[in-house]
Order: C-alpha cells, then sequence, then structure tokens
C-alpha cells in the first residue's frame, strides 16, 4: 500500500509508520515542524512540513493522488484545555479536518481512512442509559466523528475508527500527556495513602497502537479492493487494569514505592471535589470536555473493553508495565523542567 499520514511523526504516527514500512508500504506524512529532538522516525518516510489545513481543496486531492490509505493520526483529546463553548475546539480539530479530508481522499481514488478515536466513544455506546453525550462535549463530539466517518464510508472506501483507550510509551523529545497524572498525585505527597476512584480502564502500549492502526487500514484496503467496505468503529483495549493496580505501578515508577496503599473513595466524594474543579474552571474561563462531576460516575466503573478487536488487528502482546515505566519517568523529568520537550500538537 501506498499511504498518507497527517501526524505520522507524532507519537501513535510515527509507531504505525515504522509497521507500515516494515510490512513493506510507502509512507508519506503531512506533519507541523519542530520534531522531537532524537525520535525514532523511520528513514524512508518521506515528510512534508506542511500544515495540511492551508492547502486548498485542489492541492490536497493532488497530494493524496496514487495513496491508497489515508491515515489520521492528529486531533486533541480532554485533556487539553479550552474556552467555553469547548465542542467548537473538537469540531475544530477532530471533525472539521475529516469533513474535508475523506471528501477528497474518496475524490482522489483512495480506498479508505484510519482515524484515531476515542474509548468514550465505546462507552457512551455500551451505556446509552448514561448519556454521556449530553453530558460531556468532549464524549459528544467524538460520537460526531464517528458519525462523519460512516457518513463517508462505502463499498469502495472504508474508513476505520480505532476508539483509543489509555496508551503507555514515549516517544524520545515528546512531552508525555502523563505530566497531568503527577501533578494529581503530588496532594497525596506528605499522605500514607492515595485516594482514588475504585473503578479501572482498558489500556495498551504506543506499539500496539501502531499496530492497530496498520491493521485497520489493511483491513480496509482488502475490504475496498472487494466492494465490501463499510465503516467500522474498534473498540481498543489490550489490557484492563483497575485503578489500584495502575498507579501502584505508576508509585513504583514514580518513587521506587514497592505497594503504595490506594484507597478508593466514594462516588459522592469524588462528585464534590468535581463541583471544586467546575469553580476552579469557571475562574480561569476554561469549560472542561469532560464534566468533572460526571467524570466521577465513568472513574467509578471498570471500564474494561474486550481485547478482540486488537487480536483481529494484529496486536501482539507487550509489556505494559515496561511501558508505564517509561511514561512515568518521562513525565517526572517533564514535571521538574529537566528535558527540553515538543509539546503535543492538534493542529
Amino acid at each position: 500500500m501506498k499511504v498518507l499520514m497527517i501526524g505520522g511523526t507524532g507519537l501513535l504516527g510515527s509507531a504505525a509508520a515504522q509497521i507500515f514500512v516494515d510490512r513493506g508500504n510507502e509512507v508519506k506524512t503531512l506533519s507541523l515542524p519542530p520534531l522531537p529532538q532524537g525520535a525514532p522516525l523511520p528513514p524512508e518516510m518521506e515528510i512534508v512540513f506542511q500544515d495540511a489545513n492551508k492547502l486548498t481543496d485542489d492541492e490536497m486531492v493532488e497530494m493524496m493522488k496514487g495513496y491508497d490509505m489515508f491515515v489520521f493520526a492528529t486531533g486533541v483529546d480532554e485533556r487539553v484545555e479550552f474556552p467555553a463553548p469547548v465542542y467548537d475546539a473538537y469540531y475544530k480539530y477532530n471533525i472539521a479536518p475529516l469533513e474535508r479530508y475523506l471528501p477528497l481522499a474518496k475524490k482522489a481514488g483512495m480506498k479508505g481512512a484510519v482515524v484515531c478515536g476515542s474509548y468514550f466513544a465505546w462507552l457512551a455506546k455500551d451505556r446509552p442509559e448514561m448519556r454521556l453525550t449530553e453530558k460531556h462535549p468532549y464524549i459528544k463530539s467524538r460520537i460526531d466523528q464517528e458519525n462523519v466517518c460512516e457518513k463517508y464510508s462505502d463499498a469502495n472506501f472504508q474508513v476505520a475508527v480505532l476508539e483509543l483507550p489509555y496508551i503507555f510509551g514515549t516517544q524520545p523529545g515528546r512531552k508525555p500527556v502523563w505530566v497531568i497524572l503527577i501533578e494529581q498525585l503530588q496532594r497525596f505527597e506528605n499522605m500514607p495513602v492515595t485516594m482514588y476512584s475504585k473503578g479501572g480502564t482498558a489500556m495498551l502500549t504506543v506499539r500496539q497502537v501502531g499496530e492497530a492502526m496498520v491493521g485497520a487500514a489493511e483491513h480496509a484496503y482488502a475490504a475496498a479492493e472487494k466492494g465490501e467496505g463499510k465503516f467500522r468503529a474498534y473498540g481498543i483495549s489490550c489490557y484492563n487494569y483497575t485503578w489500584e493496580q495502575f498507579l501502584k505501578i505508576v508509585y513504583r515508577a514514580m518513587d521506587g514505592i514497592p505497594d503504595r496503599k490506594i484507597v478508593g473513595v466514594p462516588t459522592w466524594m469524588f462528585k464534590a471535589f468535581g463541583l471544586k474543579m467546575r469553580k476552579d474552571y469557571a475562574n480561569r474561563g476554561i469549560q472542561s470536555g469532560i464534566d468533572p462531576v460526571g467524570l466521577a460516575d465513568i472513574m467509578d466503573m471498570n471500564l474494561f473493553i474486550p481485547t478482540d478487536d486488537c487480536k483481529e488487528l494484529g496486536c501482539t502482546p507487550d509489556d505494559i508495565e515496561k511501558a508505564i515505566f517509561d511514561s512515568i519517568a518521562l513525565s517526572m523529568e517533564a514535571f521538574k523542567g529537566t528535558a527540553q520537550l515538543v509539546e503535543m500538537k492538534g493542529e
């Protein structure tokens, strides 16, 4: 296959690019500078430093011609802060580009696309009674993103969305998203226990995300070649850990504490903290993509996803504990200011 990516130099995009290359595919990416210092990018990948949003439609079609698959490995998640209405920012970075690029990819003769989405969309569909799209702008935006992808899918153009959960692993020179967790855990630094939610989460490593992206592209290409393309949303998970299990690993990585005491707090206590966070956001002119009060109900559940889809896409076993250790080590460097790192970009 010939693959055109947006975000191929990022944490997830670069992992997928290497696997595409290893499997004999040709890869080109549109990316924004600067490149993270020391980032292991495949030398075979062609890098075009270009803001795709500034290309005309005709220029974008010419860029896409001759390529088989389009991979959208960029966007922003719920941890990036924006002023109200926050949905507008999610639309700008996660939805509007696909409204534009997907029909252009079809016009250029491509066979399909792979889009990095969120496991909150999986949860919203799995638990409709929670009415998550009504409470959380970010979750609504991810469902709307999937609806756009489905709209442009047909028998000759298959679009796949990867509903990604917690991801661990690092790209040298790039700031991890887990610095925020380090900051959160500081409030318990002088306490004998850490208070956290009782639930848990799905997770996987960066390499496994890359495998899922490549697997989804291969499946989409094969289906479209047969005229059997359709929209696919894959619930992505290779490991399901409770918060207690996860945080014990984090503390071993962060402070060398072999068995930190983690106490599960009742939901009402988490919601009370959420009320405080609401006021903090309001004072700073920020709207949270995930309502901090409603977040308590999500954090209190085991948001575990079956691993079937990852197996279908060809994800192989990896060392999740090492990936967590690596993420926390680099996050600690970022937190202490001892490393020069490139921030994550959405545009």
